[in-house]
């Protein structure tokens, strides 16, 4: 990775987002409860822990909203990739704040039952054969915990414990905790609200993120021309890879390639980062070394290795030009293998 890499600290780009997401979810929270009460009946005044409920819980949703669709948008534009490389602070301050929603449900609804909150919460409505007072709280229960585990195991050293490609498929839960939110609110809030404003938002935000990912996929689709020449893979024409960028090759049966050209040479590694499997294929060549776009963990062209005193490696490729074409062999070479970059004629 990147010598300029902190992978624990307050550095001045992370204190810049927390400060703006902080300050994002106060003024929404506090313009919320300023306006909120002016769209309820003149003779039902929203009380004060219902204000609470509804601020903290529509801010939780927006944010999980704008958190799935920090990743197809970058993929989409570069401009976005600033709010991708600290979105796990923006996943924690999510948990937080759905936190605090739930703190307010119990305090309000069960503060004065005979039983415990937790055992008054899961027994207090079981209509799980009607659509209609369905018990919505056991969605919002399981997202919640989704959310804490996933805050809990955002720490480099969970990702290093678990494994890059066990932790990825963990936090892949983020869409199930997404799903059972907007069934937690359609069989909840929607059920009473008098007001269309909550079902038309809830269903723009729905729509956006499923847009932006049927979007990011297609862009990622192979390329019609892509073909096979055993033993070698057709990746596409050397004039579709700019100076310092990379292309994206998928391979029947395996991991996806990452080619890159830097100083008119060509080199080949694996596609997924060996820090969080991000796509290395997005990033671009910085100070001679292939960079991460997710997070700046950087690797040499030629063996895959990252630079003193740093110990990542990833499988490379080799590569050969024929006719103005790119061909790929599929069989990666062991972790940090020197292969000589291609010329490119």
């Amino acid at each position: 990775m990147s010598a300029r890499y902190v992978p624990v600290g307050w550095n001045a780009s992370k204190l810049v987002y927390d400060a703006i997401l902080l300050a994002v979810i106060g003024l929404y929270i506090g313009v919320f409860l300023w306006v909120a009460p002016r769209f309820q009946h003149v003779t039902l005044p929203l009380d004060d822990y219902s204000a609470r409920m509804a601020a903290f819980g529509s801010c939780a949703f927006f944010l999980l909203t704008a958190i799935l669709c920090i990743g197809p948008a970058a993929r989409l534009d570069r401009r976005f990739l600033p709010l991708l490389y600290n979105r796990r602070h923006f996943g924690v301050l999510t948990c937080a704040v759905a936190l605090t929603h739930a703190n307010a449900a119990l305090e309000w609804y069960f503060s004065y039952s005979p039983k415990d909150p937790f055992v008054a919460l899961l027994s207090g409505n079981t209509s799980f054969a009607q659509a209609q007072g369905f018990p919505f709280e056991v969605f919002g229960i399981f997202a919640l915990l989704v959310l804490v585990v996933l805050a809990a195991t955002s720490h480099d050293f969970w990702l290093s414990f678990l494994t890059p490609r066990v932790w990825k498929a963990l936090h892949m839960g983020l869409y199930a905790a997404y799903l059972a939110v907007v069934l937690h609110v359609a069989l909840g809030a929607l059920q009473t609200a008098r007001n269309p404003l909550l079902a038309v938002v809830m269903t723009l935000c729905v729509l956006l993120v499923g847009t932006l990912h049927v979007a990011a996929g297609s862009r990622r689709a192979p390329p019609p021309a892509l073909a096979a020449t055993s033993p070698w893979i057709v990746a596409g024409p050397v004039a579709s890879i700019a100076e310092g960028h990379g292309l994206v090759v998928p391979v029947p049966g395996g991991e996806p390639v990452a080619v890159f050209r830097h100083d008119g040479r060509l080199s080949a590694v694996s596609n997924l980062c060996a820090h969080q499997n991000g796509p290395l294929g997005e990033g671009r060549v910085i100070d001679g070394c292939i960079t991460c776009p997710w997070h700046g963990f950087q690797y040499r062209l030629a063996d895959g290795c990252a630079p003193p005193p740093y110990t990542e490696k990833l499988a490379t490729f080799a590569l050969k030009i024929e006719d103005g074409m790119i061909l790929i062999d599929p069989s990666p070479n062991p972790p940090g293998t020197f292969v000589e970059p291609v010329a490119i004629p």
